[in-house]
C-alpha cells in the first residue's frame, strides 16, 4: 500500500493531482491511499508523527494559513527521514528557499510547467525505489522460492543443465520451466533480449547491440543480446521514460 499525502488548498489543483495519481499505469486502485489536506491540522500532525508507514508528501509551498507548506515539510523532517517530499508551487523563485529550509527534498515542481509529466515521473521513480514489493513465486515438490522482482537482474537457460537460472543481487536459483513460460509469472519490466535470456530492464545500465551484450547495474557484463529484440526494447523504453 502506498500512502500519498496531498497538502494543497486549491481545490482545482487537488483535483488535478488526484487525476494524475489515478492515471498511473503501474499502480492498481487498491494499492493507493490518498489523503487530502488544505492546511495543517491535528489529523495531519498525527499522520506525520506516525512513522510506521512510509509516505509520499505532495506539498504546496504557499498555503493561505499561518503554517506554510515549508513549515509542514520541516515538521515532517523533524519526525520522519524516510518519507519523500515533493513540493509544488506557482513561484519558481521559491526554489532556493525550499532547499535551504528543508532537508532531503525529492523534487520541486512548478504547477504550470509540465506538472503532470514531472509528477508522474517522480512517483514512478519513488514507487520503484521504495514500494515495489511484487514477488516471483515458484514451488515444486522439493522446494519453494519467493524473490522480489526488483532483486532479479536476468534469467537465462543454461545449456548444460537445461535448467532456468534466475540471477539476483546475491545468489542464483535453478528451476525447471520453459523460459517463455516464466514470463507469465513476471511483470512488464522483464523483457526477452535473447532466445535464451530474459532481463529486468530496470536493472540494465546499457545495451550494446552491435557487440551483443548488456551491462547490469551491478557492473556485470552479460553476453546474451540479440538485435532481433532491439526495436521492442527501444519502444518499451520510449514508452516508460
Amino acid at each position: 500500500m502506498i500512502r500519498i499525502v496531498v497538502i494543497e488548498d486549491d481545490k482545482d489543483t487537488q483535483a488535478h493531482i488526484k487525476k494524475i495519481i489515478r492515471e498511473l499505469d503501474f499502480l492498481k486502485e487498491e494499492e493507493i491511499q490518498i489523503d487530502y489536506f488544505t492546511k495543517y491540522t491535528n489529523q495531519l500532525k498525527e499522520m506525520i508523527m506516525d512513522t510506521t508507514e512510509h509516505k509520499i508528501y505532495i506539498v504546496d509551498i504557499k498555503l493561505e494559513t499561518k503554517v506554510s507548506g515549508i513549515d509542514i515539510a520541516k515538521f515532517v523532517r523533524e519526525n520522519d527521514w524516510e518519507s519523500e517530499i515533493i513540493f509544488i508551487t506557482n513561484h519558481d523563485k521559491m526554489f532556493e528557499t525550499v532547499y535551504r529550509s528543508v532537508y532531503e527534498v525529492f523534487d520541486f515542481i512548478e504547477k504550470f510547467h509540465e506538472m503532470e509529466q514531472k509528477l508522474k515521473k517522480d512517483l514512478k521513480v519513488i514507487y520503484k525505489r521504495n514500494f515495489d514489493n511484487k514477488m516471483f513465486r515458484y514451488r515444486n515438490n522439493n522446494f519453494s522460492i519467493q524473490i522480489y522482482y526488483r532483486s532479479i537482474t536476468h534469467i537465462y537457460r543454461d545449456k548444460e543443465t537445461r535448467k532456468i537460472i534466475i540471477n539476483t543481487n546475491k545468489t542464483n536459483y535453478a528451476i525447471i520451466m520453459p523460459l517463455t513460460d516464466i514470463l507469465n509469472f513476471l511483470d512488464d519490466r522483464f523483457r526477452i533480449v535473447h532466445r535464451a535470456c530474459i532481463v529486468n530492464n530496470d536493472r540494465v545500465e546499457a545495451y550494446n547491440w552491435s557487440k551483443g551484450f548488456f551491462m547490469l547495474d551491478t557492473g556485470k557484463k552479460v553476453e546474451m543480446l540479440s538485435k532481433k529484440y532491439k526495436k521492442e526494447i527501444e519502444e518499451y523504453n520510449e514508452r516508460n521514460n
